[in-house]
């Protein structure tokens, strides 16, 4: 086998020329046409799916000029031949031929190129030989010593090359890489490269076909593959079956198998369908479909499946009996996402995600198991200076019937959405306007109707004492009608189903004044910053809204942390406010240098009222509230450190604390996160907490801790997490990664485990492993 060698420079120094001619009707007839024929065309293994676009590419016309340049032009009549001699260059439009002799002989209509020839394609495709010999319009002829630079950094070299009818190419010995090669050693191998006895290229086609290969690794032989067909670096997009997957081994599917088809439909849509097959459960046939239009995009992704396994019934969350029902049998999912520019201001969209079971996602391994919710909705959306309009509906549907019941899911139909924000008026503030309406409708559940508006005036200034102020002025005004207000969530103080009417209106004025205190050090010491901060906000009272039977939609979580320290409303919504009397006040501090901080904020809240409204362990249940806290330290590249806390005066303990890390050197890391509540306030809405306390779910703290490293070195890289529980005593997850890349190849080796239990079950252990070759495709096995 010849060694796969660096292609000659295409392009010297011009020499001196004794003689220059110039031609084109002699060239026209040796050469037009042919040169679109004369590359060697690498394609790849499977058919490769790209991101869409439209091809605007063509050949050249035989028709087009062709013009030639050479130090010396001789003629001999009698013999009835041409030769260029002397840096010879012959293109037509993008294609360039380059020899240093090229011979035509008039009687039997045969061109030769001699010495350091080299054909530059449109597609930048580049074509070495030592000799090339064309015939028939140049439709036919051979080449020998054959090198081809190719995009993606595609090599292709074999000991000769025959063409027949401008498009069939059958080469002998040829070798194929899209790996570098040693510039100090060019005969050592490449990091991966196949070998084949003959290979056949179809330039129409753009496929070619080697026969009776390795594929050698350091130029050792690890894999023989009778037949290999690949396309083009060149090609974008090419119909054509992909890499098939197999995966030995899985808890639900067990020995499965997948075989993708790929269809190019036209320049801007393409469609893949793949079938699975297993030794445990049904087959499953999925399709993806794509579009590009000129005013949007178009994906579909869809599956349907014969699922045999059974799901028994288990013990939810919340000690309750819950039944799988019928998740077997014939099953199916559809995820739509698209979108559509109607004007240059609006637009509209959809992303509709939907599964007959989560049992049947967890079965097929169907992207998206694992999430709480699929979530799909419509909409639509204008844009404009300073404001922001959408309407839109949502739906959902339940994953995990152990924490979430689909009953209990909503539907919004619709809800609207409007934002502006105006320039500065006469008196130096800004006006904000916004508003957020929706019809929420519940099977089980409140039902509710709300008309929402927020408006708001900010004044900046700041005196002579460096003091920047802030006054602001808020009015916040909802009204509701609401059904069943009984039910979940809000679980209210009457028994009646009748619609009920409430609103309530809110005006605030706020005074806020930062006081920054600068210091410069000399000599790289940066500078410090000491700023206390105070705020007064006064409003009417707004009392238990729980009494008034005010429905609560978008309020019902609620964390007071160093980020609500200063806001008008604590609450994350509208449907609760923070009325009454208060003044919130913090000391924010900052020490910057040589591109190295510390930045810390601590501050507590007075409030005139307490708002019953607070859930347990809100760090507002007292006249004065819990003291929040953040620190952020990193004192060089090597750690970078970042806390908050809540801190509870009056019991003397932490009631929220999270925290992230990171430390390491170049190539090594190590992070960190920790997070921890007295409680898990995810359940406090799950039962009727006006007959009862939260469920004893409520009570489990959050206490919980994750670690992970990673380190890389010269291409190759290892990382591991671990994710665990340490009030429940148990692993959330953990896994690896193991892996090299360079130039032409990649390695990859992972490992998940997962201990969630979704659906009364947990799933085995993951273990994904993929070799991906440059140009050729990945090849994989997951299980």
């Amino acid at each position: 086998m010849m060694p796969f060698l660096l292609p000659r420079c295409l392009f010297r120094p011009v020499r001196g020329k004794s003689a220059q001619a110039r031609g084109t009707l002699l060239a026209a007839s040796m050469l037009g046409g042919t040169l679109l024929g004369a590359a060697v065309q690498i394609h790849r293994a499977h058919a490769q799916v790209r991101p869409l676009h439209v091809d605007t590419g063509s050949p050249a016309s035989q028709k087009d000029p062709v013009t030639f340049q050479a130090d010396k032009v001789s003629y001999d009549n009698a013999q009835g031949i041409v030769t260029w001699s002397g840096n010879v260059q012959i293109w037509q439009n993008d294609h360039v031929l380059r020899a240093d002799t090229v011979t035509y002989d008039r009687n039997t209509g045969i061109a030769a190129a001699r010495g350091n020839v080299a054909i530059v394609e449109a597609d930048g495709t580049v074509l070495f030989s030592d000799y090339a010999e064309l015939s028939n319009g140049m439709r036919d002829g051979i080449m020998t010593r054959l090198h081809a630079l190719m995009a993606d950094n595609a090599k292709l070299a074999a000991n000769g090359m025959r063409r027949t009818g401008a498009h069939i190419n059958d080469m002998t010995r040829a070798v194929y890489t899209a790996c570098e090669i040693c510039a100090k050693n060019p005969a050592r191998p490449p990091f991966w490269q196949l070998r084949a006895y003959d290979a056949i290229d179809d330039t129409e086609h753009k496929r070619i076909e080697f026969r009776d290969a390795y594929l050698d690794m350091f130029g050792i032989p690890i894999m023989y593959l009778p037949v290999f067909s690949m396309s083009d670096p060149s090609v974008r997009r090419q119909s054509g079956f992909l890499t098939p997957g197999i995966t030995p081994h899985d808890r639900y599917l067990g020995a499965y198998a997948t075989i993708p088809y790929y269809w190019v439909i036209d320049g801007q849509s393409d469609l893949t369908v793949q079938g699975l097959f297993s030794t445990r459960t049904g087959p499953q046939i999925s399709t993806q479909y794509r579009n590009i239009f000129n005013w949007g995009t178009l994906n579909i992704l869809g599956g349907l499946a014969y699922d045999t396994n059974h799901q028994g019934s288990y013990v939810n969350t919340f000690g309750n009996t819950t039944s799988s029902g019928s998740e077997h049998g014939v099953q199916g999912y559809i995820f739509a996402q698209g979108q559509a520019s109607i004007t240059r201001e609006w637009r509209a969209g959809m992303n509709i995600n939907l599964a007959t079971s989560a049992n049947y996602m967890r079965d097929y391994r169907v992207t998206g198991y694992g999430q709480e919710m699929l979530t799909s909705n419509v909409f639509l959306e204008g844009f404009g200076t300073g404001s922001y309009s959408r309407v839109d509906a949502q739906a959902y549907q339940g994953l995990n019937q152990g924490v979430i019941r689909n009953n209990d899911l909503p539907w919004v139909l619709p809800r609207y959405t409007f934002s502006y924000f105006g320039q500065p008026d006469a008196w130096g503030g800004r006006l904000s306007l916004d508003t957020n309406d929706f019809y929420v409708y519940r099977n089980d559940g409140v039902s509710d109707q709300r008309a929402q508006l927020s408006a708001n005036w900010d004044r900046p200034f700041h005196n002579r004492l460096g003091q920047l102020w802030k006054l602001t002025l808020h009015l916040e005004s909802t009204l509701h009608r609401a059904t069943s207000l009984n039910q979940q969530p809000l679980y209210a103080l009457t028994s009646s189903h009748r619609a009920v009417v409430t609103g309530q209106v809110l005006p605030t004025v706020a005074l806020k004044m930062n006081w920054p205190f600068l210091r410069s050090f000399e000599h790289g010491g940066g500078t410090q910053i000491l700023e206390p901060i105070a705020q007064v906000i006064a409003a009417p009272n707004t009392g238990n809204s729980v009494t008034r039977n005010m429905p609560n939609e978008d309020s019902l979580s609620y964390e007071f942390t160093d980020s609500t320290l200063f806001a008008l409303n604590r609450y994350p919504g509208t449907d609760r406010l923070d009325g009454g009397l208060r003044g919130n006040f913090g000391v924010h501090a900052n020490w910057t240098w040589d591109g190295h901080e510390i930045d810390t904020l601590v501050g507590e809240s007075v409030q005139e009222h307490i708002d019953h409204n607070r859930i347990p362990y809100s760090g507002l249940n007292h006249h004065l509230s819990d003291v929040v806290a953040r620190a952020r330290i990193a004192p060089n590249r090597y750690v970078d450190f970042t806390g908050r806390a809540r801190v509870d005066p009056y019991a003397g303990r932490i009631d929220f604390g999270d925290a992230l890390f990171s430390t390491g050197v170049e190539h090594f890391r190590v992070t960190g996160g920790y997070v921890y509540e007295p409680v898990t306030p995810y359940y406090y809405y799950a039962t009727n907490l006006q007959t009862g306390s939260p469920t004893s779910a409520y009570y489990v703290r959050t206490n919980e801790l994750t670690l992970g490293a990673t380190t890389n070195w010269n291409g190759y890289s290892l990382s591991g997490f671990v994710r665990r529980s340490l009030s429940r005593q148990e692993f959330v997850s953990m896994g690896g990664n193991a892996g090299y890349q360079n130039d032409c190849f990649a390695f990859n080796v992972m490992y998940i485990k997962q201990y969630t239990s979704i659906g009364g079950e947990q799933r085995n252990s993951t273990v994904m492993f993929t070799l991906t070759f440059k140009t050729i495709g990945a090849f994989g096995i997951h299980g």
